[in-house]
């Protein structure tokens, strides 16, 4: 099987039979992806998308909430077609990327049900909301992916869960695939274990940057340079999970692999069990966790 792709025609073969695309919202070439709410993480993933070439902008029409937003937002990406109707955004797109908050969501479903092409892949980075929901809202025919990313795709270093409604075929799941490899690595993963992605992975990132911060203080506090602080907590960070990816070994060996008998590193671990960081980081993923639950109740 072919490498999918959104350039060419790729998108119109892999995800259904109709190759036809309706009119462009601008210009003469059919648009192919339509990314709905493009806040933070919508903006991340089309840019980190456009960067490495995994879309073209003219294949591309993106929506935002409020309509004085769009012009800023299109030049900041090199022109992609930016508008606050997502009916219209969606009318003759082959695949649809949705970025909303868990909040706007019903609204949304609403809005773009009645005009999504029968054989369009529906990704969602939603949190919290499922895809049972979806399908209450689209029909269980269409074929719907749940994504959970995370920011490090902006620099090609995600991590992006994926789950697949029954509807989505093997091609479907594969395009879905290919587009976030080409910001970070994947995992495919039943639905059930979301939430906890949500908290893990995708919050996780703000949970690395406290401890860098902290680090980096700790570096000015005994006397290094701010920017030199900042540089070495940020590059032990990435060497040590680089470490932990490449060689698969648990981290309490590669922890103890740095910890000699009486010396500096010993003194540190047991100030870090003092303070409780490990039992910290624990209940910050329970907790929220418990919360991506809380938001798909609500």
């Amino acid at each position: 099987m072919s490498t999918p792709s959104l350039s060419k025609n790729k998108a119109e073969e892999t995800v259904g039979t109709t190759t036809k695309a309706s009119s462009p919202v601008h210009g003469a070439t059919p648009k192919k992806l339509a990314v709905l709410g493009c806040g933070k993480l919508g903006t991340i993933l089309l840019q980190a998308f456009l960067e490495r070439r995994l879309a073209e902008k003219d294949e591309v029409v993106a929506t935002v909430q409020h309509e004085d937003k769009c012009k800023a937002l299109s030049e900041q990406l090199g022109g992609v077609p930016f508008l606050s109707d997502n009916r219209a955004a969606v009318e003759g797109a082959p695949i649809v990327l949705i970025c909303v908050k868990p909040q706007a969501m019903p609204q949304l479903l609403e809005e773009i049900g009645p005009v999504l092409q029968p054989n369009a892949l529906v990704i969602s980075v939603v949190a919290s909301t499922t895809i049972s929901i979806m399908q209450q809202k689209l029909g269980t025919e269409i074929p719907i992916i749940r994504a959970m990313p995370n920011t490090p795709s902006m620099v090609g270093a995600g991590m992006t869960a994926l789950a697949a409604a029954a509807s989505a075929r093997a091609e479907h799941l594969e395009l879905t695939r290919h587009l976030f490899e080409g910001v970070g690595r994947v995992v495919v993963v039943d639905e059930k274990h979301m939430d906890a992605i949500t908290a893990l992975s995708a919050s996780g990132p703000a949970f690395v940057f406290v401890i860098l911060e902290s680090l980096a203080e700790a570096g000015v506090k005994v006397g290094l340079p701010r920017e030199l602080a900042t540089t070495l907590a940020a590059q032990t960070l990435f060497g040590a999970a680089q470490l932990a990816l490449k060689t698969g070994h648990h981290p309490a060996l590669l922890k103890d692999a740095v910890t000699t008998p009486a010396g500096c590193t010993i003194e540190g671990l047991i100030e870090l069990e003092k303070g409780g960081l490990r039992v910290t980081l624990i209940n910050a993923i329970i907790k929220t966790t418990n919360r991506a639950k809380e938001l798909m109740g609500s």
